[in-house]
């Protein structure tokens, strides 16, 4: 053993991004598998006449920047679903403030009197 030549170490620093981004493929998979998982998503695939089996695989299969991609867009639909609630709520809102007489935006709703 005293004969062996000794090897400089290698070592350096790490940042959290990249402990972080580390696992995000694997944790970003999983995410997408429990979606097609769901009961709606498994009804909708069968109507196509997707075989569930396919979808596991293929998403198996997806490359780190194939999963960013898909990823970025179920953000973006997320997102947009909220700001249709919003909507949902503000139409609402307007409504029943034109029943009560409050506010006259929607020329086919007459307010109780």
């Amino acid at each position: 053993m005293a004969l062996m030549p000794l090897l400089p170490a290698q070592a350096a620093m790490i940042g959290n991004e990249q402990i972080v981004n580390q696992d995000l493929p694997h944790q970003t998979r999983d995410g997408l598998q429990q979606l097609f998982e769901q009961e709606t998503a498994q009804q909708q695939l069968q109507a196509w006449g997707v075989n569930p089996d396919q979808i596991r695989s293929r998403i198996d299969s997806l490359t780190d920047a194939e999963l960013a991609r898909i990823n970025q867009q179920l953000n973006d639909h997320q997102a947009g679903g909220s700001v249709l609630g919003v909507l949902l709520v503000i139409f609402i809102v307007f409504v029943i403030t034109d029943v009560i007489g409050a506010t006259d935006i929607f020329p086919f709703i007459h307010p109780v009197k």
